[in-house]
């Protein structure tokens, strides 16, 4: 079955979001969706599959982009785009119109938080890739910044269009690609209208090397405990010869 909802706990003037949710039954249920959005100066058409992005309009471009990783079976989506770029027509013609039926009241806020975290285990000298998680909030979307020892970058960095959640607020997910380095610190800044101020995540190379302490212990440990298996087996041997 196919439906179009309207984000009613959340609806505000500045952004209007339309929500499309398919379910599929074959061996087992999925779930499709199909989000589109606006504002006065931006837009959204997204597709997505069982909670992950498939594919999304880029307007400032003019195209389409497949967001599965390079692995996956390829999927077309000919003349969405040139069908998403209709529906953003549209949306700001509804945008105006709810403003004025609504008298442009102030739009509802839910704060975001974050996470950062990396990809793959970290092995110094060896790329990886930090990841910010960013999550519950509304409305979309948020801007991210990232740092290596407070000095901005860019280079290496991307983000995702925002994904929906079931209550009704986002998710976005900002990614670093780094080479961790001894003592490099790292941190992502998120803004969004419903901070107060930015929401800073820092994360910092460790790599942690065992002391000469539990070496020495261990070592310590270990040739008393064959002594003791040394001194038991000769013990045992005598006393077999004299029985």
């Amino acid at each position: 079955a196919e439906s179009e909802v309207s984000a009613e706990p959340h609806t505000e003037m500045k952004s209007l979001l339309i929500l499309s949710w398919l379910l599929c039954v074959r061996a087992e249920e999925h779930e499709d969706i199909h989000v589109a959005g606006c504002s006065d100066s931006d837009g959204e058409s997204m597709l997505g599959l069982d909670g992950e992005e498939r594919w999304y309009a880029d307007f400032k471009n003019h195209k389409g982009v497949d967001a599965l990783p390079k692995f996956a079976d390829p999927v077309t989506f000919e003349g969405h785009y040139q069908l998403a770029e209709g529906d953003m027509a549209i949306c700001k013609q509804n945008l105006a119109t709810s403003r004025r039926a609504y008298k442009n009241p102030p739009p509802e806020l839910d704060v975001p938080h974050s996470t950062i975290y990396t990809r793959n285990r970290v092995q110094l000298d060896e790329e990886n890739r930090l990841i910010c998680h960013v999550s519950g909030f509304f409305p979309a979307p948020v801007s991210v910044y990232w740092t290596r020892n407070e000095q901005n970058v860019t280079e290496g960095t991307s983000i995702n269009t925002p994904y929906p959640s079931k209550d009704g607020t986002f998710t976005q997910i900002s990614t670093l690609k780094f080479t961790p380095q001894q003592g490099d610190i790292y941190s992502c800044t998120v803004q969004h209208p419903a901070l107060e101020q930015p929401l800073t995540r820092v994360w910092d190379v460790q790599q942690n090397q065992p002391g000469i302490g539990p070496a020495v212990f261990c070592g310590l440990g270990l040739t008393v405990g064959l002594l003791g298996v040394a001194t038991g087996t000769f013990f045992l041997i005598k006393g077999n010869e004299c029985s």
